[in-house]
């Protein structure tokens, strides 16, 4: 079984076991979130799309927290002498995807 959830306006197609990185949700690590923005859930060739969702949900557990790598963000102008260095990590949450229960 599978299920498409939405999380902090990204859309992941998850499945029982699954371990995905989102990002940073408030939780905290090892406790039990429920996710309710069911967009479409199925099993082979059953699938049932919602319009816009679904009624059920999807337990999760939140394994971790943490940044990501450095993305570096380098402006020059040629022939100006003007160089500017900047950096961004991200934060994320790790989450293990639990049972799917779609009504």
């Amino acid at each position: 079984m599978f299920a498409v959830v939405e999380i902090a306006g990204f859309q992941y197609r998850v499945q029982p076991s699954d371990t995905l990185t989102v990002p940073k949700m408030d939780a905290e690590v090892g406790s039990s979130i429920s996710l309710t923005n069911i967009l479409a859930a199925g099993e082979g060739s059953n699938v049932r799309i919602g319009a816009p969702t679904l009624s059920g949900s999807v337990a999760a557990t939140v394994l971790s927290h943490g940044r990501a790598e450095k993305v570096v963000i380098f402006h020059k102008k040629r022939r100006k002498g003007y160089r500017k260095r900047n950096g961004h990590r991200q934060h994320f949450t790790q989450i293990q995807i639990g049972a799917i229960a779609v009504a």
